[in-house]
C-alpha cells in the first residue's frame, strides 16, 4: 500500500513538473509577443515624434533599416544647390541605384580645401541595398568622388562608358584608398538588370567629352530619366549626335519622372555647336603669326580634338601643359577617342628651337587656378614657358561664377607681360556643354513627363529651369524643386501615380577633403582658417615658475597676418605687459598649483578683447604657457 501511494506521488510530481513545463513555454510565448507588439507600437510611435524626440528613442530602442513597401523615392545629395558634387539615389524596397559621384570645387571663403564630396550617412548599413552604379560621363563634377566613396560603400558593381571607364581607373590609381573597381562597359544599346526592380537602358546625349549618356530607369512605378548633363548639338565633335527619334519614342511610350540638367538654364536661345567654335578658332590661327597659348579645361576632350585637327592644317605643333591635360589626352588618345598623329606633340626641348609661328601651347589655368599651367606662366614660374610680345593667349572656357576676380587679375598680368588676349566674349572660342533654354524645352516636349525635377545647378537656376516647364504643360504641382538630401516619394495609388516633394531630410552636408584628410575638416575648422584669413593669428608664450606661479621674464609674442611689430612696437609691448599681469593673476599670485587652462582661457579672452578695443580686428589668440 505504501508503495501504491509512493508511486502516485511520483506520477503527481512528475505531472506537475510537465504542467510547469508546459506553463513556462505558454509565458515564454506569450511574453515574446508581448514584446514584438510593445516594439512594433514603439517603432510606429517614434515616426510621429519630433525630431529631437527621435534622436532620444533612437538610443534606447535598437531598430533595423526600415523600408516603405510600394514606394519609390528619389533623393538627390548633391547638385541641387550648387554646380557639382553630383550625386543621386533612387530607392525601392530595399534596393538602391546610384547615379554619379562627383566633387565639388571649394569656393573664395573655404581656404586649404581641396575638394567637397557627397555625404553618404544614409547609405550606412544599406551596402547591401546598392544594386549598382551609374555614371553620366567622365568629368570630375560627376566622376571625382568614387575613389573616396566606392571603400565605404563595399564596392558596388558600376556601369558606365567606355573613355568614362578609362578616366575613372586614372583617377583611382592616383588614390592608394580606391578599391580595384568592377566596370562594366555600357553603350546606347545596353539593358541592364540592377536587383529584382531596376532595368536600366541608356540613351546618348552630347556634352563638352564624348560618351556621355542620359539614364533611362524602369521601376516597378513608372519610368525616371536622368539625363546627366547634356547639350543638343546636331553637329558634335567626335561623337554621335543624340537619338531625338528615340527621345520622342521614350516619351510616346511615358515617363514618369524627369530629372534635367538646368546649369544652363538662366540662359536664352540655344547651345553653338562645337563645330562652329572649330570655324571660329581656324579663323584665328590664320591671322596670327605668333605664338598660340590656349587655356580650356583638360576634361573637354571635344574641343581638344578640333584643336589637335587645327593645328596639323595649320603646320603647327603641339606643347601639352598640365598633368591632367597630359593624362586626359593620353586615355582618349589610347582608347580612340581622340584621333591624332602623336608626331605633333613637343616636349621640353623642342619648344626652344621650333619657331613661334609653329607652336600651340595648349593647358589648365583658364580659371585663374593657383598651380595650374597658365598662372605659372605669368607668375615666372614655368620651366619653359614665358609670356613674350606677339604671343595669343585664348581663353577658351566661360568663367565659372566666383572666379571672376581670379581670371581678370591672370588677364592684366598677361597684358602686362606683353601678350594678346582673345576670349569669349570677343569671339566664339567657347561654347557650353550644357543645355538653353530652348534646348530644354524642346526635350521636356519629347519627353513629356508626368513629373519633373530640375538637378544640377544653384536654386535660382533650378527655379529658372521650372519656370521652363510650366511653360511647356507640366502643371505646378507637378514640379519639385528640391534641398539637397529632400526626398520626392512616388507611389501608385488606383492604378495612378502620386508624387510628393516631402519634408523628409537625409545628411547632405559638405564632406571635406584636405589632402589625404576626408571629413576631418569641420565648419568649426574652415571658420578658425577664416579668422585666420581675415585677421591673422597672434600668440602668446608665457614662462611660469611651476613652484612659485610666478612669470619668469616678459610673454613673447608673436605676430602673423595681423600687425607688423616694427611698425607697432606700442601696441606689441602693451599686450606684452598685460599678459604677463593675466598671467601671474591667473596663476593666484603665487599659487604652486597652476590651472594651464584657466590661464590660457583668460589670455586668449582679455587678449584678444583688448586687441579688438585698440585695432578693431579679431586676431586668433593662441596662448602657449610653458612651466619650468
Amino acid at each position: 500500500m505504501i508503495k501504491k501511494y509512493k508511486s502516485q506521488a511520483q506520477q503527481n510530481s512528475a505531472a506537475v513538473v510537465r504542467s510547469d513545463d508546459k506553463q513556462k513555454k505558454v509565458i515564454n510565448k506569450t511574453s515574446a509577443s508581448y514584446n514584438k507588439i510593445r516594439t512594433d507600437i514603439k517603432t510606429k510611435q517614434r515616426s510621429f515624434l519630433p525630431t529631437s524626440t527621435r534622436q532620444v528613442v533612437k538610443k534606447t530602442i535598437p531598430t533595423k533599416n526600415i523600408f516603405e513597401k510600394g514606394k519609390l523615392k528619389v533623393i538627390v545629395l548633391g547638385g541641387l544647390e550648387e554646380v557639382g558634387r553630383n550625386m543621386s539615389l533612387i530607392e525601392y524596397e530595399q534596393e538602391i541605384i546610384i547615379i554619379d559621384m562627383g566633387i565639388q570645387f571649394p569656393e573664395e571663403d573655404m581656404p586649404g580645401i581641396d575638394y567637397i564630396i557627397p555625404n553618404i550617412e544614409y547609405l550606412k548599413g544599406k551596402e547591401s541595398w546598392i544594386k549598382g552604379v551609374v555614371i553620366t560621363h567622365g568629368h570630375l563634377d560627376h566622376i571625382g568622388a568614387i575613389p573616396h566613396l566606392m571603400g565605404p560603400l563595399k564596392n558596388p558593381p558600376m556601369f558606365t562608358g567606355k573613355l568614362t571607364a578609362g578616366l575613372i581607373k586614372k583617377r583611382c590609381e592616383e588614390h592608394r584608398k580606391c578599391p580595384r573597381l568592377a566596370i562594366s562597359e555600357i553603350d546606347e544599346n545596353s539593358k541592364v538588370r540592377m536587383g529584382k526592380n531596376f532595368r536600366v537602358e541608356f540613351l546618348r546625349v552630347n556634352h563638352s567629352i564624348p560618351d556621355c549618356f542620359a539614364i533611362i530607369v524602369n521601376t516597378p512605378i513608372g519610368t525616371v530619366i536622368h539625363t546627366g548633363d547634356f547639350k543638343i548639338d546636331y553637329s558634335p565633335v567626335n561623337d554621335k549626335p543624340a537619338d531625338l527619334n528615340r527621345i520622342a519614342q521614350i516619351g510616346g511610350e511615358g515617363v514618369m519622372l524627369l530629372m534635367s540638367d538646368s546649369t544652363d538654364a538662366i540662359s536664352p536661345g540655344y547651345q553653338v555647336s562645337e563645330s562652329h567654335i572649330g570655324d571660329e578658332i581656324d579663323n584665328i590661327f590664320d591671322g596670327i603669326s605668333g605664338r598660340i597659348i590656349i587655356g580650356t579645361f583638360a576634361s573637354q576632350l571635344s574641343r581638344l580634338q578640333k584643336l589637335f585637327d587645327l593645328a596639323a592644317k595649320h603646320g603647327r605643333r603641339i606643347y601639352l601643359q598640365g598633368r591632367s591635360m597630359n593624362d586626359n589626352v593620353e586615355i582618349a588618345h589610347k582608347i580612340g577617342y581622340l584621333k591624332f598623329n602623336p608626331r605633333i606633340l613637343m616636349r621640353d626641348p623642342d619648344i626652344k628651337r621650333t619657331p613661334d609661328s609653329k607652336v600651340v601651347v595648349i593647358g589648365t589655368g583658364a580659371q585663374g587656378e593657383s598651380n595650374a599651367f597658365l598662372m605659372r606662366v605669368v607668375n615666372g614660374e614655368h620651366r619653359t614657358i614665358r609670356i613674350k610680345k606677339g604671343d595669343t593667349i585664348i581663353f577658351s572656357s566661360s568663367v565659372i561664377p566666383g572666379n571672376e576676380r581670379t581670371i581678370q587679375s591672370l588677364k592684366d598680368m598677361i597684358v602686362r607681360q606683353g601678350g594678346n588676349i582673345i576670349h569669349y566674349k570677343m569671339m566664339d572660342v567657347h561654347a557650353g556643354g550644357h543645355a538653353k533654354q530652348e534646348d530644354l524645352k524642346l526635350m521636356l516636349r519629347l519627353l513629356k513627363p508626368e513629373f519633373f525635377m530640375p538637378i544640377e545647378a544653384n536654386r535660382f537656376m533650378l527655379e529658372a529651369h521650372a519656370s521652363l516647364a510650366k511653360q511647356v504643360g507640366i502643371p505646378e504641382e507637378n514640379i519639385f524643386v528640391a534641398d539637397n538630401g529632400q526626398t520626392v516619394e512616388l507611389e501608385k495609388l488606383k492604378n495612378k501615380v502620386v508624387a510628393k516633394l516631402t519634408n523628409k531630410k537625409i545628411p547632405a552636408d559638405y564632406v571635406f577633403v584636405d589632402g589625404l584628410g576626408v571629413g576631418d575638416i569641420s565648419n568649426i575648422v574652415l571658420r578658425d582658417r577664416r579668422v585666420m584669413a581675415d585677421d591673422g593669428m597672434i600668440v602668446v608664450i608665457t614662462t611660469i615658475d611651476s613652484k612659485t606661479g610666478k612669470t619668469i621674464g616678459n610673454p613673447d609674442i608673436i605676430s602673423r597676418g595681423f600687425v607688423y611689430m616694427k611698425e607697432n612696437r606700442k601696441l606689441i609691448e602693451t599686450t606684452r605687459m598685460k599678459a604677463k599681469e593675466i598671467a601671474q593673476m591667473g596663476a593666484g599670485g603665487g599659487m604652486k598649483a597652476i590651472d594651464d587652462d584657466h590661464i590660457k582661457n583668460k589670455i586668449r579672452n582679455e587678449i584678444g578683447q583688448y586687441l579688438f578695443s585698440q585695432t578693431k580686428r579679431r586676431p586668433m589668440v593662441l596662448p602657449v604657457v610653458i612651466k619650468i
